[in-house]
């Protein structure tokens, strides 16, 4: 009989950008705790970092515009154009497709799995699954992932089911000694 060896995970990377409170003032508190219960899992898991960009811009309104709260707009007539904060992350999926194909290439893993829905990725996915010829699972947070994205990825593994026991412990306990407890409403 044959048995299925586990697959063992070298490395983690995880890609974000360092938001603002301009929404939400606690946002950033809350992503800061989550950064740092990941710095419990140093040296397997490594935080790589974009940015974010806000810029103002005229944007369409959906029409009939819905406005909160109900009621915002004076009398009259209903605008089509308003003058909005656009915010974008830069870079993270940049940084994730240059780290793959690169890693890929280096030979520093046999099989990645990349968390996404992020189109941006299937060029460097397809790279590495079709030219370099290493598999990657596609983990998927949606119950319809990109039709590219699955194209191009080797399988698609839907990552619900398996949430509840990858949460972290509450609180996270640092190397340092310091804890970090779950940010109200997680």
């Amino acid at each position: 009989m044959q048995y299925c060896q586990p697959n063992q995970v070298v490395a983690i990377r995880y890609y974000t950008a360092r938001i603002s409170g301009r929404t939400d003032p606690q946002a950033p508190a809350r992503q800061h705790a989550y950064l740092r219960a990941l710095s419990s899992l140093q040296p397997l898991v490594t935080i790589h970092y974009g940015s974010f960009l806000a810029t103002k811009r005229w944007a369409g309104l959906v029409q009939p515009p819905d406005f909160r709260p109900v009621g915002a707009l004076a009398p009259g007539p209903v605008p089509q154009v308003a003058y909005v904060w656009k915010t974008e992350e830069k870079g993270s999926d940049v940084n994730l497709g240059v780290h793959l194909v690169r890693d890929a290439f280096t030979q520093a893993f046999d099989e990645a799995a990349v968390l996404t829905n992020d189109t941006d990725l299937i060029e460097p996915i397809r790279i590495v699954t079709q030219e370099v010829g290493f598999p990657v699972t596609l983990l998927t947070p949606v119950n319809q992932p990109s039709p590219g994205l699955i194209r191009v990825t080797t399988r698609v593994r839907h990552i619900t089911p398996y949430l509840g026991p990858c949460l972290f412990p509450d609180p996270v306990q640092l190397a340092s000694g310091q804890t970090v407890a779950k940010p109200t409403g997680w």
